[in-house]
C-alpha cells in the first residue's frame, strides 16, 4: 500500500487545488485499506486494486469538493454505497457534517464500520431508503451529492426537498452532457463533469 501514497497526493493535489495534510493523507489510505479489505467478501466497487481505487473512488470523489460551494456546514450523500463521494469529502472537509444515506444494510454496514475506525466525527449513517426519511431530514442540508445520477429534472424532486434554501445538488454526469432544462453541467480538470443546480 505504500506505493498508492505517491499517486494519492499527486491526484487528490490536481482535483482539490491543494495539497493533503498529512492527517487527510493517513485518513484516505485508512479508508483505502477499509475498502479493500471488505471487497474481499463484498463488491463494493468495481475493482480491489489499490492504483485503481485511488484513481476511481478516492481522487474522483475529491473532484466534486471544486464544484461545492466554498463553505459547506452539512453534506448529504444520497445512495453512498461505499461512502462514494461522501467519505472522501468528510476527511478533506472536517468541519462539515455529513450524513451517509444507504437503504442497503451490507452497504450501511460498511460505512458504519469506516466512520467508526478512521473515526469520522460529525458523519452519520443512514441505513434507510430516500423516500422515508425525506420528510425528517426535509431542509436540512446546504448541499447535496451523489454519483451516477439519472433525469437531473426528477434529481430534484427526490432530493431538493432535503436541501436548504440556497442549497446546491452536485451530482456526477455521463460522459457527454445532454441538454438541460435547469441547472449546469460544469467541467473539472478536463475529466469529470458535474450536474449543479442551486436551489434559488
Amino acid at each position: 500500500m505504500t506505493d498508492i501514497e505517491g499517486p494519492l497526493k499527486e491526484g487528490a493535489a490536481r482535483a482539490l487545488g491543494r495539497s493533503l495534510t498529512t492527517a487527510e493523507t493517513a485518513m484516505l489510505i485508512k479508508y483505502l485499506k477499509i475498502l479493500a479489505k471488505w471487497q474481499k467478501t463484498q463488491r463494493l466497487v468495481g475493482s480491489s486494486d489499490p492504483r485503481w481505487i485511488v484513481d476511481n473512488v478516492l481522487v474522483d470523489s475529491l473532484l466534486f469538493a471544486r464544484v461545492l460551494p466554498e463553505r459547506v456546514a452539512t453534506l448529504c450523500d444520497v445512495g453512498s454505497g461505499a461512502g462514494v463521494p461522501g467519505i472522501p469529502l468528510k476527511i478533506v472537509m472536517a468541519t462539515t457534517d455529513v450524513a451517509l444515506i444507504e437503504a442497503r444494510q451490507r452497504r450501511a454496514s460498511f460505512l458504519s464500520a469506516v466512520v467508526r475506525e478512521l473515526p469520522l466525527k460529525g458523519c452519520q449513517v443512514i441505513n434507510r431508503r430516500l423516500e422515508d426519511v425525506r420528510s425528517e431530514l426535509a431542509g436540512k442540508f446546504q448541499a447535496v451529492v451523489m454519483r451516477c445520477a439519472g433525469n437531473p429534472l426528477s434529481l430534484v424532486s427526490q432530493i431538493g426537498p432535503l436541501l436548504a434554501s440556497g442549497g446546491v445538488i452536485v451530482a456526477s454526469g455521463p460522459p457527454s452532457p445532454r441538454s438541460l432544462e435547469i441547472g449546469d453541467w460544469v467541467e473539472v480538470g478536463g475529466r469529470r463533469r458535474f450536474w449543479r443546480y442551486q436551489l434559488p
